[in-house]
C-alpha cells in the first residue's frame, strides 16, 4: 500500500504521549499491531481455558500471535510489545539443550577443562554427599529418640522439632536498614559500575548548589546507593535521591526566594505538563536500565533520542532537567574517555551508546556530546569516581588527556576537573609573608596548575588601620621569589559596594541586625549563649542604624552589624558574629570613600563566590568557621565554594605571629624583615632556601590535617639535596687560625703555577676552575694538630705532600705519584698569593631558645642573645667572579649563599652559611655557633 503519514512511537514511546506529535513516514501502524497482539493473546487464553479446547485452533492462534509479535518487533528496532528485546520462543528440548550448553561452558571456564581438577571436584562432591547423608541419619535418629519411636505422628514430629536444633534461615534485610546515614551523607558501593552509582543525584547536587554540603562515603555492603536526609531517614536509589535534593534545596532559606525557586525547581519542570514529562522520561530511563542487553538498549535509545531531539536542545523545557540526567544515566553515563572502572556491565554500554550515536550522527549524538561536556556532569563523574582514593576521571571532552600524577602525600581536590578549578591566595597587606604563608600559596598554585585552572591572588584589604601599600608591594615581590605567577591580582576593596548591598539585603530579610553592645559584654554574652537585647529589633530600625554607621557619624561608630544565626549553637562562630564595623581611617586605595568595612568572615565567602573560586584552601584553624562560611553563601543565595583544609606549618624555635615579628624589628633584634634569621619569605630566601626544595617539602606535607611542629633540620636536609646539584666547589681558610706549609719542590708564587679541577666533581659539564700553586700554602690550624714527620697528607685537588719537618715551621715535599687513597688526611688549602679573595663567613642561630613556647609563656623571656657570628677567611681567586644569590660549597666547610659579591678589599665577599640538616659540621672546621 502507499506510504501514509501517521504518528509512530515504538515500545519506549508507549508511556510518552507527548512524543506522538513526531511525524514519521511509514507504512506500518504500530498502534494497530499492539491492539492485534492484545486481541490474539486474549483469544489464546480463551481457547486454552475452554472445556472443549480444540488443539488445532489453539496451535493456529498461537502461531498468529507469534507472527504479530514478530512483525511488531521488526518495525520497532527489535523491541517487543513488552518493551524488551524480542526473542524467538524455544521448544522444551531447545531450552534444555541451551541450559546444558551454558552449564558446560561455565564448567569449562571455571575448570579450564583440566581432568585433574575435575577429579578433585568429584571427590569433593562425594565427600559433601556423604556428610549430608550422615547429618540426615543423625536427625532421623534424634527424631525417633524424641518421639519414642513414633516419628510419623504429629505429636512426635512436634516434639522432634523442638528438640532438634535446626539452622536458622538468613532473614531478609530491607535495603534501607543498612547503617543509618548522617544527614546529607551519600553512601554507595565503590565496586558498582559508574551508571549504577548515584551520578544523577550528584549532578543534581552540583546544579542545586548543595554538593559542598554532601559527605560521600564508600560502603562495600550496599547494593543500592543511599542518602541520609535532614529528617534522619534514608532515601534509597539514585532518582529518589535526586528528587529529594531538588526539593530540599528549594526550601533553604535565603535572601532571594524567587531566583532560588526558578533555578532549582526548574529541574523537575516549571509547569504541570513539564513535571509530567520529566516523570515520564525518568520512568523510561528506569525501565531501560532493567533487563535489556547493551546493544539492544543502545539501539532503541538512540532511535528515541534522535526523534525526540530533532528540534530541541533538552528533553523537557529550555534548560537541563532531571529528565536529561536520568536518560543520560540510562545511556551508561558516557562522559569518560576511558573509564577507570573496569566492569563488563558499564564499559560496553558507554562505548556502544556513543559509537552508535556517532555513526548515526543525529540529534542523539549532538545531545550526548553536549551532556558529556557539561561542567555539572563532569564534576558528578569525578565525585562518583573519586570515592576510591585519588582516582580521577578522564573526560571525552578533553580527548582523554591525563592530568599529571598527583604528588605523593597530596590529595586530589574533591570534584576537581580539568579546566574547571579556580583557587585563591588571599593575603592581608598588613605585614610580610612568612614561611607559613608559603605553604598556602604554594598549595594553591600547585592545584591551579595541575588542573589547568586559574590562581587568583586577592588582597584582603578591608582593615585600613593595619594595611599599607608597602606590604602590598612586598607580598607581590615575595610571590615572585617563590616562583608564583598569579593569573590575576584582585582586591577585596573593589567589592566594598557590592558587599555593602548584600549586607543590606540580609537586613531586609531579617538575617542581620544592628548592635551597640560593648565588645567585652558581647563576648561574654556569646560565651553564655545569651541573645543581644537588639536581636529582635525592627527592620526599619536596623536599616536606619546601618546607614548611620556607614555615614561615618560619631553615633554610627557605636554600632556594628551582626548576623542573626543561632545563639544556642555549639559552634561559637555561629552565635551571631559581627559582620560590619565603622572605621574612619583612610584606605590606602579608596581613600575616604567608605566609612565602614566588612569583616573577613563576611567579605571572604562573598568575594570567593563572585570571583569564581571553586576550591578555597584554608588551614584547619578555620574549621569552626567553615560552617559560618557556608551559611553566608547559602543565606545570600551565592554559588557555593568547596573548602579544602590543610594543616598550618609551624617550626621549632620559631615565631610566626606578625605582632611578635614586628617587635623583633622595632627593637633592633634583627636588621629588618629580610634578616636571614627571620622566618619571613625574604628572610629564608636570603638564608639560602632553594625554591624547588621548599615546594617539594611543602607538597610532601600538603595532605596532612594534623598540626605538627616541624624540625628545621628535616627541611635543610631536603634543601641540601637540591643546592648540591648546582653548587660550585671552592676552598677557603681562616685568615687568622691558619698555619703555613712550605713545599720545597713546588713552584714559587711569581712562577704562576696552577692546576685545574672540576667545579662539580659529579657534573663535569659545569666547567673547570683554576687553583693557583705556590711553594707556600695555608692550612687550617685545626687540621695540622697531631701531624708527624714522614706522614703523607693530601692537598685536595692537587696531590700528596710528605711532611719532612714540624718544629720551627711545617715543611714538606710534593710527591707527584703519591697514593691519594692511602693518606688519611685530606685537607683544604690555599696558595699564599696576592690574587686570593678576602671574604666574610656569616653563621646564624635561632632567635628563640626554646623549642616550643607553651600557652601563657612570654616569648621575650626566651630570646637567644647570640644569634649571629662572622669569621674572616681567605678564599680562591675565583670567588671574586660570583654574583649575588649564587650558592656555592666551600669544601670541608659547608654550603654558602652569596649575600654580597666581592667589590674591593674594603668591601669583601660576604657569604651566608646554609644549614645542611646535620647535627655536626661536615669536617672538623666547626664555626663559632652551634651547627644547625
Amino acid at each position: 500500500r502507499a506510504p501514509r503519514r501517521q504518528h509512530i512511537f515504538s515500545a519506549e514511546f508507549s508511556v510518552y504521549p507527548h512524543l506522538k506529535n513526531i511525524d514519521i513516514m511509514t507504512d506500518v501502524n504500530l498502534d494497530e499491531l499492539r491492539t492485534k497482539v492484545t486481541s490474539l493473546g486474549e483469544k489464546v487464553k480463551t481457547l486454552k481455558t475452554s472445556s472443549d479446547a480444540d488443539k488445532d485452533a489453539i496451535t493456529k492462534a498461537v502461531k498468529d500471535l507469534l507472527d504479530a509479535k514478530r512483525t511488531f518487533a521488526q518495525n520497532n528496532n527489535g523491541i517487543g510489545v513488552d518493551g524488551k528485546p524480542f526473542e524467538e520462543p524455544m521448544t522444551k528440548a531447545e531450552k534444555k539443550a541451551k541450559a546444558k550448553a551454558e552449564k558446560a561452558a561455565k564448567a569449562a571456564a571455571e575448570g579450564g577443562g583440566g581432568g585433574e581438577k575435575k577429579e578433585v571436584q568429584n571427590s569433593e562432591n562425594a565427600a559433601k554427599k556423604a556428610a549430608k547423608k550422615a547429618e540426615a541419619k543423625a536427625k532421623k535418629a534424634a527424631l525417633k529418640a524424641a518421639g519414642g519411636g513414633k516419628a510419623n505422628t504429629p505429636s512426635s514430629s512436634s516434639a522432634a522439632a523442638k528438640a532438634a536444633p535446626t539452622k536458622a534461615k538468613p532473614s531478609f534485610i530491607p535495603m534501607g536498614s543498612v547503617n543509618a546515614l548522617k544527614p546529607l551523607e551519600i553512601a554507595f558501593n565503590p565496586n558498582a559500575p559508574l551508571a549504577q552509582r548515584p551520578v544523577t543525584a550528584l549532578a543534581v547536587a552540583v546544579m542545586t548548589n548543595t554538593a559542598p554540603d554532601l559527605t560521600i562515603t564508600s560502603d562495600h555492603k550496599r547494593m543500592n546507593p543511599a542518602l541520609g536526609t535532614i529528617e534522619k531517614r534514608d532515601v534509597i536509589g539514585d532518582l529518589a535521591m535526586a528528587r529529594y535534593l531538588i526539593r530540599q534545596s528549594s526550601t533553604v532559606e535565603s535572601v532571594s526566594t524567587t531566583n532560588k525557586n526558578s533555578n532549582k525547581m526548574s529541574m523537575i519542570g516549571t509547569t504541570f505538563v513539564e513535571m509530567a514529562e520529566v516523570d515520564q522520561w525518568a520512568d523510561y530511563a528506569s525501565a531501560m536500565m532493567r533487563g535489556v542487553d547493551a546493544a539492544s538498549k543502545s539501539k532503541a535509545m538512540i532511535a528515541t533520542l534522535d526523534r525526540a531531539l530533532v528540534s530541541r536542545t533538552y528533553l523537557v523545557g529550555q534548560s537541563l532537567t532531571l529528565a536529561d540526567l536520568a536518560v543520560y544515566t540510562a545511556c551508561g553515563w558516557p562522559s569518560q574517555h576511558a573509564s577507570p572502572i573496569a566492569t563488563s556491565s558499564t564499559t560496553p554500554q558507554e562505548k556502544e551508546t556513543m559509537a552508535l550515536a556517532k555513526r548515526t550522527n543525529g540529534a542523539a549524538y549532538r545531545w550526548l556530546s553536549m551532556m558529556s561536556c557539561h561542567p555539572a556532569i563532569q564534576e558528578a563523574t569525578q565525585l562518583a569516581v573519586g570515592i576510591v582514593s585519588n582516582a580521577e576521571a578522564r573526560f571525552a571532552s578533553d580527548g582523554g588527556d591525563e592530568l599529571d600524577a598527583i604528588v605523593p602525600g597530596m590529595n586530589a581536590l574533591e570534584g576537581g576537573t580539568p579546566g574547571n578549578v579556580v583557587t585563591r591566595f588571599p593575603p592581608e597587606p598588613s605585614g610580610y609573608l612568612h614561611i607559613g604563608h608559603a605553604k598556602a600559596c604554594l598549595l594553591n598554585d600547585y592545584y591551579a596548575r595541575r588542573y589547568k585552572g586559574r590562581l587568583i591572588v586577592r588582597f584582603d584589604d578591608t582593615n585600613p588601620s593595619k594595611e599599607k601599600e608597602e606590604y602590598q608591594m612586598a607580598i607581590i615581590e615575595d610571590l615572585q621569589k617563590l616562583g608564583i605567577k598569579p593569573d590575576v591580582v584582585t582586591f577585596t576593596s573593589d567589592y566594598l559596594g557590592v558587599i555593602q548591598g548584600m549586607a543590606e539585603q540580609m537586613i531586609d530579610c531579617g538575617m542581620a541586625f544592628m548592635d551597640d553592645t560593648p565588645q567585652e559584654e558581647m563576648q561574654a554574652e556569646r560565651m553564655e549563649r545569651k541573645e543581644s537585647k537588639h536581636r529582635n529589633q525592627s527592620l526599619e530600625e536596623a536599616k536606619k542604624l546601618f546607614s548611620e554607621m556607614c555615614s561615618g557619624s560619631e553615633e554610627g561608630g557605636k554600632w556594628c552589624l551582626r548576623a542573626r544565626i543561632d545563639m544556642g549553637s555549639v559552634n561559637g562562630t555561629m552565635r551571631d558574629p559581627v559582620l560590619y564595623r565603622q572605621n574612619l581611617t583612610p584606605h590606602h586605595r579608596s581613600g575616604t570613600t567608605f566609612k565602614a568595612y566588612p569583616t573577613y568572615d563576611l567579605a571572604c565567602p562573598i568575594v570567593d563566590s563572585l570571583e569564581g573560586v571553586t576550591h578555597a584552601l584554608r588551614t584547619t584553624e578555620y574549621n569552626d568557621r567553615d560552617e559560618q562560611y557556608a551559611w553566608i553563601q547559602t543565606c545570600l543565595n551565592l554559588r557555593r565554594v568547596r573548602i579544602h583544609s590543610f594543616a598550618r606549618m609551624n617550626f621549632m624555635y620559631t615565631e610566626l605571629s606578625k605582632r611578635k615579628l614586628t617587635w623583633f624589628v622595632e627593637n633592633n633584634i634583627v636588621t629588618g624583615w629580610d634578616d636571614a634569621r627571620f622566618p619571613t619569605i625574604r628572610g629564608v630566601v636570603r638564608r639560602g632556601i632553594n625554591i624547588n626544595a621548599l615546594r617539594g617539602f611543602i607538597l610532601g606535607q600538603g595532605a596532612s590535617r594534623r598540626v605538627t611542629l616541624m624540625e628545621w633540620s628535616k627541611f635543610w636536609a631536603e634543601n641540601k639535596k637540591e643546592i648540591d646539584k648546582t653548587a660550585k666547589r671552592f676552598m677557603a681558610v681562616h685568615d687568622e687560625e691558619h698555619v703555613k706549609l712550605s713545599i720545597t719542590n713546588a713552584p714559587k708564587a711569581d712562577e704562576f703555577g696552577y692546576v685545574t679541577a672540576d667545579f662539580h666533581p659529579k657534573d663535569p659539564s659545569m666547567g673547570k676552575r683554576v687553583l693557583r700553586l705556590s711553594n707556600e700554602v695555608l692550612l687550617e690550624k685545626v687540621d695540622t694538630e697531631g701531624l708527624v714527620v714522614g706522614e703523607n697528607i693530601v692537598l685536595m685537588r692537587w696531590g700528596v705532600v710528605n711532611i719532612t719537618k714540624i718544629d720551627g715551621g711545617l715543611e714538606g715535599t710534593y710527591i707527584p705519584s703519591g697514593d691519594v687513597k692511602a693518606a688519611k688526611r685530606k685537607l683544604s688549602w690555599m696558595a699564599n698569593v696576592q690574587e686570593n679573595t678576602p671574604c666574610i663567613l656569616t653563621e646564624f642561630d635561632n632567635l628563640i631558645s626554646k623549642e616550643k613556647l607553651e600557652e601563657g609563656e612570654n616569648f621575650k623571656d626566651f630570646i637567644n642573645p647570640n644569634t649571629m657570628a662572622t669569621s674572616n677567611a681567605i678564599g680562591d681567586a675565583g670567588l671574586k667572579m660570583l654574583q649575588q644569590h649564587e650558592v656555592i660549597q666551600l669544601e670541608r666547610r659547608g654550603y654558602y649563599r652569596v649575600d654580597r659579591p666581592y667589590v674591593s678589599e674594603s668591601k669583601p665577599l660576604v657569604l651566608f652559611m646554609i644549614p645542611d640538616g646535620k647535627a655536626k659540621a661536615m669536617s672538623g672546621l666547626t664555626g663559632k655557633l652551634a651547627h644547625r
